[in-house]
């Protein structure tokens, strides 16, 4: 339950709630690209607001009411709309992939299913990220009030992941493998457990070393060399019991499939995201405008909002069965915007379609001068024509956007423009080779029949 708005909050509320309606218009506009003056103006109206508040609030008090959550949704968007501008290494451009972060590793935390290696990449992206933070704020390129906010996140996230590792370090140096193994069986079985269909071949190979680790332990417990009994008994022990469990769920559901009829509304609607998430990663570089993924965002958090003390309840306050796979769609959805986020390329959307069909060009280039040739000049007329009109559209060196601005991504468009013609022109070499060739073979053949004549 959020917090009453003070009286002396009312007014950047408001302005904020107009931000976030100008933000929502921005987005929604597909007949346009994202303009960055449009961005920039918000971004600076939403940093006035926050200092205001600022001033107005104590830094050792703790706040959540309406402002807070409000700035929460400004921010998540104005974060998307400098990916878009493919502004990828500036504070802003940082905010959505913290708040996604944050997301997944307190699910995390709340399974407790997770190992050494899944914490080794939020390692280093959070490394990442905190380095364009810092040089944004040794530069002064962005505002005190952003950069404090994002070390807020940063601590949030930093606090989770610490307490992650405080809880696989109890693990003995014997127990680390089968817990590990553990962790890998649990996923595979609530994967199963959200398939449509039988899964007996599959699941008979998980029982059989759910069973074989089991039959590791005695009396209840795991024993290390000598018959020494490693600490984190608990740890793997528990992770056990609910691999068997979550086993027995899918068994003695398969035929009535793994999802409560109550709670059925909330599945598909998993599934269909999942669904449309899965097919973004796939085409995210032709179809993937990253403001979309606020939409997704909101509706993830609105089902995650369902849960009462972890689980999901039926009108009757009673847990029905299907825990395990809406839990497993829910963080499977969040990888995957996640996933989305970090994949986002320092490239405006305004020349993301150059992007994509320089790629395409050396692509084909690099597989032409893979298998060799003989060539025509016939055969390399398409990617000459492909290049020639990507060339044709820089002005004095530069692709400029419809509004006459120069958009994020030149230097990357530029390399892979530079590698096209540096393709082309070491295919062409070859086909002049292959031409000189042929020119001394038919020399030496004249010589052959001159020589058979005399």
């Amino acid at each position: 339950m959020s917090a009453p708005v003070a009286q002396e909050e009312l007014p950047i509320l408001e302005a904020v709630i107009n931000i976030r309606n100008r933000l929502t218009a921005l987005k929604r506009d597909r007949a346009e690209f994202l303009k960055p003056s449009d961005v920039n103006a918000l971004y600076q109206a939403v940093v006035k607001q926050v200092t205001k508040l600022n001033d107005v609030r104590d830094d050792n008090t703790t706040y959540n009411n309406r402002v807070d959550t409000t700035l929460a949704d400004v921010f998540s968007l104005l974060s998307l709309c400098y990916l878009t501008l493919g502004r990828t290494k500036e504070c802003p451009a940082v905010y959505s992939q913290l708040a996604s972060m944050r997301q997944i590793l307190s699910h995390m935390e709340e399974s407790g299913v997770y190992n050494e290696p899944d914490l080794a990449p939020f390692h280093r992206r959070l490394s990442e990220l905190r380095s364009i933070v810092q040089h944004d704020a040794e530069s002064g390129k962005h505002p005190e009030a952003m950069t404090k906010l994002l070390e807020r996140q940063f601590n949030e996230c930093d606090t989770i992941v610490r307490s992650l590792q405080d809880s696989l370090s109890v693990l003995s140096a014997e127990l680390i493998p089968i817990h590990e193994r553990l962790v890998t069986v649990r996923r595979q079985l609530v994967a199963l457990a959200a398939k449509e269909g039988s899964h007996k071949a599959e699941i008979k190979p998980l029982a059989e070393e759910l069973r074989k680790i089991d039959s590791k332990r005695v009396d209840g417990k795991f024993l290390g060399p000598g018959g020494i009994m490693p600490a984190s008994q608990a740890l793997c022990s528990s992770l056990l019991e609910e691999c068997f469990d979550i086993l027995q769920q899918i068994k003695a559901q398969e035929e009535s499939k793994n999802v409560a009829s109550s709670l059925k509304p909330i599945h598909d609607r998993l599934n269909e995201l999942r669904a449309e998430l899965e097919n973004l990663v796939l085409t995210h570089r032709w179809s993937l405008r990253e403001t979309d993924l606020y939409n997704y965002s909101m509706s993830l958090h609105e089902i995650d909002k369902m849960r009462i003390d972890g689980k999901f309840v039926d009108a009757e306050g009673n847990r029905p069965p299907g825990q395990y796979v809406l839990l497993y769609l829910l963080r499977r959805c969040y990888g995957l915007i996640y996933r989305l986020l970090s994949s986002s390329e320092p490239v405006s959307e305004e020349l993301i379609p150059v992007a994509n069909k320089l790629s395409t060009v050396k692509k084909c280039l690099n597989e032409v001068y893979k298998y060799g040739g003989p060539f025509t000049p016939r055969d390399l007329y398409p990617y000459q024509l492909a290049l020639h009109q990507i060339d044709s559209m820089r002005r004095d060196g530069r692709f400029v956007g419809v509004a006459g601005n120069i958009p994020e991504g030149q230097g990357i468009v530029m390399a892979h423009l530079n590698e096209c013609h540096e393709l082309l022109e070491m295919l062409k070499e070859s086909m002049h080779e292959n031409e000189d060739d042929e020119y001394d073979d038919e020399e030496d053949e004249d010589d052959t029949e001159t020589a058979v004549a005399e």
